[in-house]
């Protein structure tokens, strides 16, 4: 069985104001596709890195989604808005004596305060599912909605400028953040206003990393969908960002997609990607399954630099296929 259709990953630069099903959709006319997913939503009001996957790269996409990030935001302090952003107007103002007794040194503490592993309350307006319904929906149909805080790792928060406008009811704070999945920047700027009893939320926010995509790498939406498309990050270079990677021969690689287990000694890990990356300290032997500190362990295999499947490595060594991408040799 072949498939002609578009299959790889695209890391695309979302423009703003443009949600991310909106970029999925452009995504689908432009590659005359309809099997379009995306690793990680970012709002509207976002700019940035937007990992996609097409066709069966949309498989991939749950590795993705868990990886850390990077964002650069400006934290505005002096007001509120109920999103935490400027997706909707501020309904909450610092009194004025208060915003002008806050200095750098304030300013530095509070961020200081939210580096490293910290328990977040998720802004309400966001898409945590509270009974099976979206937390935004739940707000906007009227509903008091407490979220539970979560634990989050933010592993940098750095200050990049700060403007002082306080005659004018505001203080902008540029900063960039490096961050787990599942951390709300908008949330961070929140809690800094709340820490420093002025209120603040976000009026910029654009994602330059999300694991090993760089916004370097990023494709711009074009207007006119009748250009060429680009080509896409091949199945197996994307699969060798997120796990560790094992190489099979030709016959091996039926075996797996015939849901056979190719026996230990009989695949080798791909030494040039034995780590997994930036995200895990996990590695695979260089040699069969001698070594292996845990079983079970999920690789990336691949053969003549094509992505065979993402499979597991048993406790006895053996490799089994977990989900296929070489749907031809099945």
């Amino acid at each position: 069985m072949s498939d002609s259709s578009p299959q790889g990953v695209l890391v695309c630069d979302k423009p703003q104001g443009l949600s991310s099903h909106g970029v999925v959709s452009r995504i689908r006319r432009w590659f005359g596709t309809k099997k379009v997913g995306h690793a990680g939503t970012l709002d509207p009001m976002a700019t940035g890195v937007l990992v996609l996957g097409l066709g069966r790269g949309t498989k991939l996409l749950t590795y993705i989604t868990g990886v850390s990030k990077t964002y650069f935001a400006t934290i505005r302090l002096g007001s509120s808005t109920p999103t935490d952003d400027a997706d909707s107007e501020p309904d909450r103002f610092a009194d004025p004596a208060d915003l002008a007794r806050v200095d750098t040194a304030a300013i530095e503490a509070a961020v200081a305060k939210l580096r490293g592993p910290i328990d977040q309350v998720p802004s309400a307006v966001s898409a945590i599912k509270v009974d099976g319904k979206r937390s935004y929906a739940r707000v906007r149909a009227g509903e008091d909605v407490e979220l539970k805080a979560r634990r989050v790792e933010v592993s940098a928060f750095e200050i990049i400028d700060i403007r002082f406008a306080a005659e004018d009811g505001h203080v902008d704070v540029d900063v960039e953040v490096d961050c787990s999945s599942g951390t709300y920047v908008r949330a961070l700027a929140r809690d800094i206003g709340t820490d420093l009893g002025v209120f603040g939320h976000l009026t910029a926010l654009r994602r330059t990393r999300v694991g090993d995509f760089h916004i370097d790498q990023a494709v711009t939406l074009p207007e006119d969908l009748d250009v060429p498309s680009p080509a896409l990050i091949t199945l197996a270079e994307a699969a060798r960002t997120l796990l560790p990677v094992v190489t099979v021969d030709a016959e091996q690689a039926k075996a797996l997609m015939q849901g056979k287990t190719v026996a230990d000694g009989d695949w080798h890990a791909d030494t040039a990607d034995a780590a997994v990356g930036a995200d895990s300290d996990s590695t695979v032997p260089s040699a069969g399954a001698q070594g292996v500190d845990s079983a079970n362990r999920e690789v990336a295999v691949v053969c003549d630099d094509a992505l065979v499947s993402v499979a597991e490595v048993r406790r006895n060594g053996g490799l089994k296929s977990l989900t296929a991408f070489a749907i031809d040799l099945a």
